[in-house]
């Protein structure tokens, strides 16, 4: 794909299914377009976290959902349109649609306007939602047993005519209804009088589907529409009705997963919360990306770049923190450098995190201490100098770090004889003031269910955020520690940490917080994310 419009030359639209509200199961191909196209053009259901892997001066939004036809007629000639312009302007554009572009949307049709104005396009389906909603709610649209069938319906047509039911007589499989959810009491009695179905078929809601936020309804075509509105339902959800609906007695797994439904606060940078949150997700949970501190190379370049230069000068080299790899990676980039200037250097990494981080540069540590404590990796460090160099007494160490950082690690070497070049690579200072009202206002809201803290730069930020009444704030809120010197931190402002990661990484920590038997004073409570079923 070009990212640069030639002179002369026509661009190609793509029109991507997003897939229906996982951003992780939008496909290879329609992310690989996604993050290589001129201009994305997306609609309101798209996947918030796909629209963040797009510059802001890529996207554009074009969504169109509402009741009046005329009007959304309209705004979709008017999406026709923009894609033929920007393609005869040369550009490459992604035309992002929920779901798949040719299920119940107008992606056909935009298809159809772009091959009559001459435009090439390319068509990437997406992960549809009635077979996706159905999986993430333990449900399958076909069984041997019982559905040998599925009919998709829309529950909104162009001229708002109705389906015709009789159509469904004597169809006994499985019927999943789309953009339903105003009309579903009319949509079921439809398919009791008309399509000649039981009042008893057992039916389903699922609002928010294969997100964190999904809530299920089941019941049947007698009750469904009175158990929704009790449940206060919302749009976007989709309606499943047919004996499969029983299959999610035993078969639900998304909401069963630890973390389902919990609103995790993920207070790292944004160069760095993604991968983080993914891991949320996974475990169900609904990570909320807003940093409490923001990470920057360090002022003063002289003191690193001369470190890089002399790299493989020093018998090891201790990195504490992904934040560490990632500015003496920078530096040695800066310097025309790579992995090679280490020369024989060992090289001590803590935590699983900075090891990763430590082989996308291509080094592999050559030690990592058991425990994420600065007593731990002095005493491997010292004895993997011992038996390399016969005694540490004399060896020389450099100790990238932050700019303000504990001085037990250097203290440790010293006195031992080792000689160690302590040298700032990056600095800390508390998140802008837009995040940090942004946070505030989740934890008044009581919007937060757990918050991962990371380093003690992070706890003091914290408690500066949320002020003097910050015991009161986080009553109900679940803080988990990535580490014991992190914990002693959110100690000595008097918090309560409800779980310290056995280890210093994030799937430690993630899985120590989904092992919490209760989560505050509001313990078993239903969240607003929480299931109904």
């Amino acid at each position: 794909m070009s990212s640069m419009p030639t002179a002369g030359r026509t661009g190609r639209v793509y029109l991507v299914g997003a897939g229906p509200g996982d951003p992780d199961l939008i496909t290879v191909r329609g992310l690989e377009l996604l993050e290589s196209a001129d201009v994305v053009l997306h609609d309101e259901l798209v996947p918030p976290e796909l629209c963040a892997r797009v510059k802001p001066e890529r996207l554009e939004y074009v969504g169109k959902r509402g009741s009046d036809p005329a009007e959304k007629q309209l705004k979709q000639s008017a999406i026709d349109a923009r894609l033929i312009e920007l393609a005869r302007a040369g550009k490459d554009v992604v035309r992002l649609k929920g779901g798949d572009p040719f299920l119940f949307g107008r992606g056909s049709e935009e298809a159809q306007a772009l091959a009559a104005a001459g435009i090439h396009f390319e068509v990437v389906p997406g992960v549809t939602s009635p077979l996706a909603a159905a999986a993430y709610a333990g449900m399958s649209l076909t069984h041997r047993d019982l559905a040998s069938s599925v009919v998709f319906l829309s529950g909104t047509t162009r001229e708002k005519e109705d389906f015709d039911f009789a159509e469904l007589r004597g169809h006994r499989g499985s019927v999943v209804i789309l953009m339903g959810l105003g009309r579903l009491r009319s949509l079921a009695s439809a398919l009791v009088t008309i399509a000649e179905r039981s009042p008893a078929t057992p039916t389903a809601v699922i609002q928010s589907a294969t997100r964190p936020e999904q809530r299920v309804v089941v019941g049947t075509l007698a009750d469904i529409a009175d158990r929704v509105r009790d449940a206060s339902i919302r749009s976007p959800a989709l309606v499943i009705v047919g004996d499969v609906v029983r299959l999610r007695e035993t078969m639900r797994w998304f909401d069963e997963l630890p973390l389902f439904g919990k609103r995790v606060l993920v207070p790292r940078s944004e160069s760095q919360a993604s991968r983080t949150s993914t891991l949320v997700r996974r475990r169900g949970g609904r990570p909320i990306e807003l940093p409490l501190i923001e990470v920057r190379p360090i002022a003063d370049r002289g003191p690193i770049e001369a470190a890089v230069t002399a790299l493989a000068g020093y018998d090891a080299v201790l990195f504490t923190s992904e934040n560490t790899v990632t500015h003496l990676a920078s530096a040695l980039e800066a310097r025309g450098l790579d992995a090679r200037a280490f020369g024989k250097a060992r090289v001590a990494a803590v935590g699983e995190g900075t090891a990763r981080a430590l082989r996308a540069i291509g080094i592999r540590a050559d030690l990592t201490p058991p425990k994420f404590r600065a007593e731990a990796l002095a005493e491997v460090v010292l004895d993997d100098l011992g038996r390399v160099l016969g005694s540490p007494a004399g060896a020389r160490v450099l100790l990238p770090r932050a700019r303000v950082a504990r001085e037990v690690l250097p203290e440790l070497l010293r006195a031992r004889g080792v000689v160690v070049d302590v040298v700032p690579v990056y600095e800390t200072e508390p998140a802008g003031e837009a995040h940090r009202a942004a946070i505030a206002a989740l934890f008044e809201a009581r919007s937060i269910d757990a918050v991962l803290l990371l380093s003690g730069s992070m706890v003091d930020s914290l408690v500066e955020v949320l002020g003097p009444d910050v015991k009161a704030r986080l009553e109900g809120v679940a803080l988990a520690s990535i580490g014991p010197i992190t914990t002693q931190a959110a100690e000595r402002h008097g918090l309560t940490v409800a779980t310290t990661a056995p280890e210093a990484s994030i799937e430690s920590l993630l899985d120590a917080l989904a092992g919490l038997d209760a989560w505050g004073p509001d313990a078993g409570a239903p969240s607003p994310a929480d299931p109904v079923t």
